[in-house]
C-alpha cells in the first residue's frame, strides 16, 4: 500500500502524521497476513533441474527413427517402433546407474493378433517400463506418469511413411524420460512407474494392457498421470499461443461406481468427487507451487471430443487417472502427413514446438510425482458425523497403517467451488468445525514434517 504526497500547507500536519501511521498499521496487518508458500526443498532442487535442451534431445532422437507407428519396423536399429523403443530402454538404463540399484527398466509384451480394425497383423506389443522402487518395504502404493511412443500419420494404417509425432506423444515420452532422469537420484517411499505405451494410435492397446494385469493382478495403484501432446503453445484456426497453461482433464467418477456406491454419489453430492478428480485437484494445487507461471486449467470431462488418451483403461477399471495436455492444440501438427499444402507447413515436427512450456509441464508432473510418492498413505476409516441436526462438523477417521504422519489436513470448499478453499491442521484423528456439513464439502489428507500431503480422502457417513 502506497501513499503519495505533494506541499501540504501546515495546518495539515497532524492529519498527515495520522495518515502515515495508519498507513504503517496496514501495511503490518498486510504483510502479516500474507501467506507463505511452502516448498519441499528436495522437491523444489528437482523441479529446477528440468532441462529444455534435454527434452529438445529426447525429442529429436525418438524423430530420429522416422515412423513410431506400432505396426512399423521391429527389427530395423535405426527406424521404426523397435529402434523407439530399445532407446527408451537404453535411457532408463543409463539412469538406472547411478541411482544405487532403485531404478530397473524392462519392455513388457504380449503379442495382439489382427482385429479387423487398426491391427492388420500379428504384432508384438511392448511397453517401456522404468521402476522406481519405494524404500518401504511395507509401502505398496504405485504411481505412474505415462506418455505414448507410437505415432501416426494421416493414415493410421500406413506404417511405412515417415510420422516424426515429435508433441504427439513424444513430448509426453520426453517428460518421463526426464522424471526418470532426475527422481532417480531421490529416494521415495512409494513406487514410481514411468511408462511409455505402445500402440495407442491403434486403440489404447498398451495402456490396456498394463491395466488389465494391474486389476488381475490387484496392484495399488494411486494415481496415473497420463501425458500426452503437451508441447506446443500455439492453437491453429483461433492463433492463441499461450505458455502459461496447462489442461488436466478428469472423469467425475468411474463406470464401476454402480450399485451402492452410485446411490452414495447422488445421496452426497459427490458427482465432482470421483478418484480422477481429486487427482486432478491435486495435480493443480501442487503443480501451481511448485512452478512458476503455469496455471493448471481442469476441465470436467475425461478427454476431449473425438480423442481418447491412454489414461482411460485406468480410469474404466477404477484407477485414479488423468489426461495432461496443452492448452491450445494446433490440429496441423496432428495426425498429419509431413507436406506443404497451400502454403502451410503439416506435419507433427519439433519446430513447431516450446520447450519453455515443455519445460514447464514436465517440471508440473515431476512435483506432483514427487509429492505423492513422498508422502504418507491416505487416511483410513474417514467418516463424518451426520446423526444429528448440527451447523457444525465432525469428522474421524484412523491413521494408515505405514507412513511417518506429522497430522492431517482437513480441506473445505463450497459445493460449487472446483478447487479445496480452506486447509486447516490438526495433530488428531477428529476434528468439529464451525461450518455447517450441509454447505461445505470436506475432505482429509495425511501430510508428514517436510508437507507433504497425500491425496485426499472424502469421508463417508454414520
Amino acid at each position: 500500500m502506497l501513499f503519495y504526497f505533494m506541499s501540504f500547507p501546515l495546518l495539515y500536519l497532524s492529519q498527515m502524521r495520522q495518515l502515515l501511521i495508519l498507513a504503517a498499521c496496514c501495511f503490518s496487518i498486510t504483510t502479516s497476513a500474507q501467506t507463505i508458500i511452502q516448498r519441499d526443498p528436495e522437491i523444489e532442487q528437482m523441479v529446477n533441474a528440468v532441462s529444455p535442451d534435454s527434452l529438445k534431445t529426447y525429442i529429436a532422437e525418438m524423430v530420429s527413427f522416422g515412423t513410431r507407428s506400432t505396426l512399423s519396423t521391429q527389427t530395423d536399429p535405426v527406424r521404426g517402433i523397435g529402434a523407439a523403443r530399445n532407446y527408451v530402454l537404453s535411457k532408463f538404463n543409463q539412469f538406472a546407474a547411478s541411482s544405487g540399484g532403485r531404478l530397473t527398466a524392462y519392455i513388457d509384451t504380449v503379442t495382439l493378433p489382427p482385429d479387423n480394425r487398426r491391427v492388420n497383423k500379428s504384432t508384438l506389443l511392448g511397453n517401456v517400463v522404468g521402476v522406481l522402487k519405494g524404500t518401504d518395504d511395507n509401502d505398496h502404493r504405485v504411481f505412474i506418469i505415462s506418455g505414448h511412443l507410437d505415432s501416426r500419420a494421416s493414415d493410421v494404417m500406413n506404417a511405412t511413411i515417415d510420422a516424426p509425432g515429435a508433441n504427439d506423444d513424444g513430448s509426453g515420452v520426453a517428460a518421463l524420460i526426464e522424471c526418470a532422469r532426475i527422481m532417480s537420484r531421490s529416494r521415495f517411499s512409494a513406487t514410481i512407474l514411468f511408462v511409455a505405451f505402445s500402440g495407442e494410435e491403434q486403440g489404447l492397446l498398451g495402456a490396456n494392457f498394463m491395466a488389465n494385469k494391474a486389476l488381475k493382478e490387484k496392484r495399488h495403484i494411486e494415481a496415473v498421470l497420463n501425458n500426452d501432446i503437451m508441447g506446443s503453445n500455439h492453437s491453429n484456426e483461433t492463433n492463441i499461443i499461450d505458455n502459461t497453461r496447462l489442461r488436466v482433464f478428469s472423469e467425475a467418477f468411474s463406470v464401476m461406481d454402480t450399485g451402492r456406491a452410485a446411490i452414495n454419489i447422488r445421496s452426497l453430492g459427490l458427482e465432482n468427487d470421483g478418484k480422477a478428480r481429486q487427482l486432478a485437484r491435486y495435480v493443480k494445487e501442487t503443480g501451481e507451487r511448485y512452478v512458476d507461471n503455469i496455471e493448471v486449467v481442469m476441465i470436467y470431462r475425461n478427454d476431449r471430443f473425438l480423442r481418447g488418451g491412454d489414461h482411460t483403461p485406468f480410469v474404466q477399471r477404477g484407477f485414479a487417472a488423468v489426461r495432461i495436455t496443452e492448452m491450445n492444440e494446433n490440429y496441423n501438427h496432428q495426425h498429419q502427413d509431413v507436406r506443404v499444402e497451400k502454403g502451410t507447413r503439416y506435419g507433427d515436427l519439433a519446430e513447431f514446438m516450446d520447450f519453455e512450456y515443455l519445460r514447464k509441464n514436465t517440471a508440473v508432473n515431476l512435483a506432483t510425482l514427487a509429492n505423492l510418492a513422498k508422502a504418507p498413505p491416505m487416511p483410513d476409516k474417514v467418516v463424518i458425523d451426520t446423526k444429528g441436526l448440527t451447523n457444525r462438523t465432525s469428522i474421524s477417521w484412523s491413521a494408515p497403517g505405514t507412513g511417518k504422519v506429522k497430522g492431517y489436513y482437513v480441506l473445505i470448499r463450497a459445493t460449487t467451488s472446483p478447487v479445496w478453499e480452506k486447509k486447516i491442521f490438526t495433530a488428531s484423528t477428529s476434528i468439529s468445525l464451525p461450518y455447517s456439513k450441509d454447505n461445505y464439502f470436506f475432505a482429509v489428507q495425511c501430510v508428514n514434517d517436510l508437507g507433504n500431503e497425500s491425496l485426499s480422502v472424502i469421508p463417508g457417513t454414520r
